[in-house]
């Protein structure tokens, strides 16, 4: 069997990046994570179909890309709350996976707050790729490939040109490390 990771992708920005990444990957016969944003789906309701029509996950990132571990319990659970209400207009389900914005560690009160909201765990990443900094393509991909492991779950976003510059470097690398790109669903079923 071959050792598996999940590539990850906050879902914001420019719909046909995210279109161009999503095209990528499939083409490479690979499946993605997609934590997406709710004022990106409210803007672009098409994400959320593309995304689930490629078979990949679609999960919830906070409605506004708040730094969670600033907020107060009531702006937590809406942050959390109304990302998940906007996924189940847009797909009929909020998505199983939940991911903090503003930071890779959750807090108790992040924890409880995603749980109200019927999230039985938050996910996080152990790779950065450092693509939100918006550095040299080669940047990116030394930061995955240099990072990844059996198990590991990348950090990425949809809304950056460097991540398409970088991702056809970093799916060749992954599978000449023998890694399996594939959903949260599946790394953690």
């Amino acid at each position: 069997m071959v050792p598996k990771v999940a590539l990850t992708f906050h879902g914001n920005g420019d719909p046909a990046l995210g279109t161009e990444i999503l095209d990528l990957v499939e083409k490479a016969g690979a499946k993605v994570s997609v934590l997406a944003v709710g004022t990106w789906l409210v803007a672009h309701p098409e994400m959320a179909t593309r995304v689930l029509k490629g078979g990949h996950d679609l999960g919830n990132h906070t409605m506004h890309h708040k730094p969670m571990r600033k907020l107060g319990a009531a702006d937590a659970r809406r942050e959390i709350g109304d990302c998940a209400a906007v996924l189940r207009r847009a797909t009929n389900s909020q998505g199983r996976w939940f991911r903090a914005s503003g930071t890779q560690q959750t807090t108790p009160l992040i924890r409880s707050s995603a749980a109200a909201a019927g999230y039985a765990a938050c996910v996080s990443y152990d790779v950065d790729g450092l693509d939100w900094q918006d550095p040299p393509a080669a940047t990116v991909v030394k930061a995955v490939l240099d990072g990844v492991r059996p198990g590991s779950i990348v950090s990425l976003h949809l809304g950056h040109p460097v991540t398409v510059k970088a991702l056809p470097q970093i799916l060749s690398g992954l599978s000449a490390k023998h890694l399996a790109p594939v959903t949260l669903s599946e790394l953690l079923q």
